[in-house]
């Protein structure tokens, strides 16, 4: 077998919200179907995703969730970023949807269907033993996954502390989600 294709399809409330929104980050409709049943398709480059309406879905009892792997989440964190900017005036951090910071091991976004679409590198690191690193990814886990930032915060701060010996790069991770914890916590802080 060669050359399968396998394409996730993810629940939402709107196929037209959920259209808006990933046309906003720079995919095009290239599917539109309201009935019977409604569905839709976008695409951006080589990514495809399929999404089917359920009337009354609530977003952020959502569960479902799919990994987008490419070289570098990066770039696509900037275009997404950028479709953010442009239509909200700012990356969202908090709610639905949202999108997180880019981070070694990739991003997340949270579409307004509540579905999780996780960007992360092609090729996986192997696992790292250093302790900040565990609190780090501890720490994003809870955060993204659970919305504990506070617990989080928690962690990653004793991590920093305890860990005097991590890498800077390591060190500058860390502190970059510390930030986005900090402004996810308190928005206005900014301002």
């Amino acid at each position: 077998m060669a050359n399968e294709v396998t394409i996730p399809l993810l629940p939402c409330e709107s196929i037209d919200e959920v259209a808006e929104f990933y046309v906003m980050l720079g995919f095009t409709v290239t599917y539109r179907q309201y009935r019977p049943n409604a569905y839709l398709s976008v695409r951006r480059e080589e990514i495809e995703l399929h999404f089917f309406g359920i009337p009354g879905y609530d977003a952020e009892r959502s569960y479902s969730s799919c990994l987008i792997q490419l070289e570098d989440p990066r770039e696509l964190y900037e275009v997404f970023a950028a479709g953010m900017r442009a239509v909200y005036g700012q990356v969202l951090l908090t709610g639905i949807p949202r999108m997180t910071r880019p981070r070694r091991d990739g991003f997340l976004v949270v579409d307004p269907g509540g579905n999780w679409i996780r960007v992360v590198p092609a090729v996986r690191e192997s696992v790292r033993s250093n302790g900040l690193s565990r609190a780090l990814t501890s720490a994003v886990t809870l955060a993204g996954s659970h919305g504990a930032e506070r617990q989080a915060l928690k962690i990653l701060e004793g991590a920093l502390v305890r860990e005097v010996h991590a890498s800077e790069e390591e060190r500058a991770s860390a502190l970059e989600f510390r930030e986005e914890l900090l402004e996810r916590l308190d928005p206005h802080r900014w301002s």
